[in-house]
């Protein structure tokens, strides 16, 4: 019994000895796999560290495009923001005129008098910084700062009687203005019978004139608001005319009978005033358009009025043309950078008059120059911020002139019935050619010059103009 109480005591033991070497196999496999998770985690860890790590350092492709998208978007944005802001300071300051935006920006406003702005150039583009390390690589300069503001404004020299856009309220344009004209006319006038092969029966007469007048004037432009202005021109005028008939009576004394008759005048000339208001403001690409009204007055020496002798011709020459007259116009201004386009279009009211006086053996009841339509078109050039150029042309259609005659008898003086006769038209063209030069922003030179394209028009018309601007309330 003692024996068998022994065995199985032994087998307890054993049974318990390997119940804890297999607790012992299994705490040490558990922990073998435990660390081998643990070097695992660390291992993939340390690899998407270093994945990351050169992702950061280089992005891709895809995503270098996407930035510089985002950053031409924001650029465009910025732009069309700042276009938009310069619009609206741009219209501000037409409404507050030029004190209004001298007290705003600090300083005076910078058109010089008849200037049409050109429209704002767009703002540079930022240069990347591949073509800034080129530039550097080939020049070995790199710019420093932003590009000047573009400036500049255009002149149309050829519009001297229109002017350019409306002076601001407030300002006064006083422009001083030398102009000389010259006409020559050669006429040959046939009296009697025409045979073929040019053989002529008759007498002939040979007119021949001459004609410079010079004139100093005056110009003074105010601008009561940003679209309503009023102007003003005094001339004074110096007139030398001569002519001479040459009445061909003797093939052996070709010049007998030749009348020379030269005459000289200077005094104040015809006065123009009138007033002009710009509709549009040239703003979207839109022109500018101005509406004008001009009237003349006839201040200067009257032609009826001048002496003559016993057979009608002056003794004295005349500064003016004797009658009202008015003529509204509108002048369209495009400004397309660097040119301005231009047109006008006006039409001449004459007024008649009663005259009643002798002129050699005719008395003259009435006079009334015919109307006269008109038209310009050209365009001007901007060379620089201060030079520009102008081409154009002109022409006018003056229609005749009626006039009521009475001849008078040799006998006892006395009238005769009325007599109506009409002149034939005239057609005036000119091509139109002007230099503009801006000394300041307040002072700019005009030079204009004119040349007659048809018979009627004189054949040279020059004239040197000075407008400067002052603040006059």
């Amino acid at each position: 019994m003692q024996p068998t109480l022994q065995a199985d005591a032994n087998q307890a033991r054993d049974r318990r000895e390997k119940g804890m070497d297999m607790k012992e196999m299994r705490r040490g496999s558990g922990a073998c796999a435990l660390g081998f998770v643990v070097v695992s985690l660390i291992t993939s860890s340390t690899a998407s560290a270093q994945i990351g790590v050169a992702t950061a350092g280089e992005p891709s492709i895809a995503e270098m495009r996407q930035a510089l998208a985002t950053e031409r978007a924001e650029l465009d944005r910025q732009q069309k923001v700042l276009e938009a802001q310069r619009v609206r300071i741009m219209s501000l300051e037409a409404r507050l005129g030029p004190a209004g935006a001298s007290a705003v920006t600090g300083t005076a406003s910078t058109l010089s008098p008849g200037g049409v702005p050109l429209p704002a150039s767009p703002p540079p583009a930022p240069p990347t910084a591949v073509a800034q390390s080129a530039s550097v690589l080939s020049n070995g300069v790199q710019s420093v700062g932003s590009a000047p503001v573009d400036q500049r404004q255009v002149q149309v020299a050829v519009l001297s009687e229109q002017g350019g856009i409306i002076t601001k309220a407030g300002q006064l344009t006083l422009e001083g203005d030398l102009e000389y004209a010259r006409s020559d006319r050669s006429d040959v006038v046939f009296r009697g019978v025409q045979i073929p092969e040019a053989v002529l029966i008759g007498v002939f007469d040979i007119n021949q004139s001459r004609q410079d007048v010079l004139t100093a004037a005056v110009v003074a432009r105010l601008g009561l608001t940003s679209r309503f202005e009023i102007n003003g021109r005094f001339p004074f005028v110096y007139r030398s005319d001569k002519s001479v008939i040459a009445p061909v009576a003797n093939p052996t004394s070709p010049n007998a009978g030749q009348i020379d008759s030269p005459v000289t005048a200077r005094n104040l000339g015809d006065i123009d005033f009138g007033v002009r208001y710009q509709i549009t403001d040239g703003q979207s690409g839109a022109p500018y358009l101005i509406a004008g009204l001009q009237a003349v007055a006839p201040t200067g020496t009257d032609p009826f009025a001048v002496p003559r002798d016993a057979l009608g011709n002056a003794l004295r020459g005349a500064t003016g043309a004797g009658f009202w007259g008015v003529t509204p116009n509108v002048t369209a201004i495009l400004p397309s950078d660097p040119a301005v386009l231009f047109a006008t279009i006006g039409y001449t009211r004459n007024f008649g008059r009663n005259i009643g006086r002798q002129i050699g053996g005719t008395l003259v009841d009435r006079v009334r120059p015919g109307d006269a339509p008109s038209a310009s078109a050209g365009i001007a050039i901007s060379l620089n911020p201060r030079t520009s150029i102008s081409f154009g042309y002109a022409h006018t259609w003056a229609f005749g002139t009626s006039t009521r005659l009475r001849m008078l008898s040799t006998t006892d003086n006395t009238p005769g019935p009325a007599i109506d006769t009409t002149s034939r038209d005239l057609q005036l063209g000119r091509f139109l050619f002007g230099v503009s030069y801006r000394t300041s922003p307040k002072t700019t030179v005009n030079w204009n010059v004119e040349v007659g394209a048809t018979n009627d028009a004189a054949n040279v018309r020059t004239s040197l103009r000075i407008p400067f601007t002052i603040n006059a309330f």
